[in-house]
């Protein structure tokens, strides 16, 4: 048998391993399986996207702690992060379906309350999924109006409308990228990673490099320097400045919902997401490090810099005009990549939800496009989503501030939720592990993901400064909460509301009911052969290609 054959039929067992898989999760193919796992970890790791996301959120650590907060805050919260991931990634790869979280919450929390639960889930991960689409692309707007400042001199100033026309026009060109075909929009995700990467070297290296000397901090300076330009006490500043790389490595359910287009996805999924954080943590560290000894004393001036962007400045400063906008538009070029990968991880959420009949107009977006069988009207759903959110804009820079924090406050309690069900109702819902595990360290590393989200998420509910005003207050919890107390009218809405249909993921294969962990194996009449279970099928199929080895 020649290679190029071992290779097809290898493929062909894994598919039919995954189709087998999630028929048991009650769920057809309907997506192409076109994503290797090195490109599912590059969906993951692209949205991370190191340098281009630090860029957007240094105005959060550098106020609250300056370097000290940007390199010691980031090794903190990079650990209770990667805690998290490993949590998730054992529910997904005990059941990787796009609808993920929510579905995980239904199948593992009290039949009393697991369908408001799943509810609750599945809009918040669509909220926090698109309000990352709208701070990804917002970000690189802002990153565009700086190079524009950088190319003249710093004598352009950007208004708000301008910026908002910039980011409408990243958002739209995104929508229609993520239309394409499956195989298409896998194949650009190594090239994602590629870029990412290597943009995250050449800074690592290049700039204490270039850094002229006046901009050259000592050791002392660089890590136990703590600077506090706002109002609250340094211990609390310190935990503001951890929204940095709580936004940098977020979304790494991404992975999770593009499950159904991944190949072997209950092993690739989870390591997808357990290796992103990982090295995101170690590159992202570095990548502080040096920064915090080529940023120069002068924080205040690096807030105040007419770029609009303190990593601009600082950049500024080591490799000059045309140097920086050199450097600039790789940060650029790698922050839209990050936008168009969200974009695709929020519309496959968005499908998965409207699959089960849970968001308005579902009968109009769960539909697969014929041409490009990718789920198109969600892709626009969410963009037409991102760009409303967009306007917050307008009402002052805390508003739109707002929608960073609450792309980690929404996916913070989507992600808590089926974590915490999984050992409160684990009595009942009599949980199988797949095959990445973490054994006996599984239920003290939930606990401790489940505690830190909780307060991480009640801590950016909290303004800027303690002294705060109208204009400068947290509008976090006017807009989360909003959106939560809407899904909750419609879903107790009398009549029309969803307490009165929604029960859940629905199956669409024929004879299958809701999965739950413990139920037996379901109906003989589905689409994959009967009388074995998954466990069983995935031996086999392995089998199988040790025997084509």
């Amino acid at each position: 048998m020649s290679e190029n054959a071992k290779v097809e039929k290898r493929q062909a067992l894994l598919a039919l391993a995954d189709e087998s898989l999630l028929a048991e999760l009650g769920y057809k193919q309907e997506f192409q399986r076109a994503f290797t796992p090195l490109e599912v970890f590059g969906v993951a790791f692209s949205i991370i996207g190191l340098l281009p996301s630090i860029a957007s959120v240094l105005f959060y650590s550098i106020p609250n702690g300056g370097p000290a907060a940007m390199v010691w805050g980031w090794a903190v919260a990079s650990i209770f992060i990667l805690f998290v991931g490993m949590s998730m990634a054992e529910l997904a790869s005990a059941a990787p379906t796009s609808g993920g979280l929510y579905f995980w919450t239904h199948s593992l929390s009290s039949p009393h309350s697991r369908n408001l639960l799943a509810w609750i889930v599945g809009y918040a991960n669509t909220i926090g999924s698109v309000a990352s689409v709208a701070s990804i692309d917002w970000g690189c707007a802002v990153q565009v109006m700086a190079a524009a400042s950088i190319g003249s001199n710093q004598s352009f100033v950007p208004t708000d409308a301008m910026t908002f026309g910039v980011y409408a026009a990243i958002v739209l060109t995104h929508a229609i990228v993520c239309c394409l075909g499956t195989r298409v929009l896998a194949r650009l995700q190594s090239v994602y990673v590629i870029l990412n990467v290597l943009l995250c070297f050449a800074v690592i290296v290049a700039l204490p490099a270039s850094t002229p000397k006046e901009f050259k901090n000592s050791a002392s300076f660089a890590l136990g320097n703590f600077t506090n330009l706002y109002d609250w006490p340094n211990g609390f500043a310190f935990i503001l400045s951890f929204l940095a790389p709580l936004w940098t490595i977020c979304s790494f359910d991404s992975s999770v919902h593009i499950s159904e287009e991944a190949s072997n996805a209950a092993t690739a999924v989870p390591w997808a997401i357990v290796w992103a954080i990982a090295i995101a943590g170690i590159l992202g560290w570095a990548i502080n490090v040096s920064l915090a000894f080529c940023m120069g004393t002068d924080l205040q001036g690096l807030m105040d810099s007419p770029i609009g962007q303190p990593m601009a400045q600082i950049f500024f400063n080591a490799f000059g005009q045309k140097g920086t906008l050199a450097v600039w538009s790789f940060v650029i070029m790698v922050q839209y990549m990050m936008g168009s990968s969200m974009m695709l991880a929020a519309s496959r959420q968005s499908f998965a939800f409207a699959r089960d009949g849970a968001l308005p107009f579902s009968q109009y977006l769960y539909r697969m496009n014929s041409f490009t069988k990718t789920p198109v009207n969600t892709v626009w759903f969410t963009a037409i989503f991102a760009l409303l959110l967009g306007v917050l804009v307008f009402a002052g820079a805390q508003a739109i501030n707002a929608v960073f924090a609450i792309s980690v406050t929404a996916l913070y309690i989507a992600y808590s939720v089926p974590i915490a069900a999984r050992w409160i109702w684990r009595k009942e819902n009599g949980f199988v592990p797949g095959p990445f595990t973490l054994g006996s360290w599984s239920a003290p590393i939930a606990l401790i993901s489940v505690v830190w989200m909780t307060f991480m998420s009640v801590v950016f509910f909290f303004p800027t400064t303690a002294h705060t005003d109208t204009a400068d207050m947290n509008y976090t919890v006017v807009v989360l909460g909003g959106v939560l107390i809407l899904s909750l009218v419609w879903y107790y809405f009398p009549k029309y509301g969803g307490v009165h249909w929604f029960t859940g993921p629905i199956p669409t294969v024929d004879g299958h009911q809701v999965h739950q962990w413990g139920a037996e194996s379901r109906d003989s009449g589905s689409a994959v052969e009967s009388g074995a279970s998954v466990d069983e099928k995935r031996g086999s199929a392995d089998a199988e290609v040790v025997s084509v080895h």
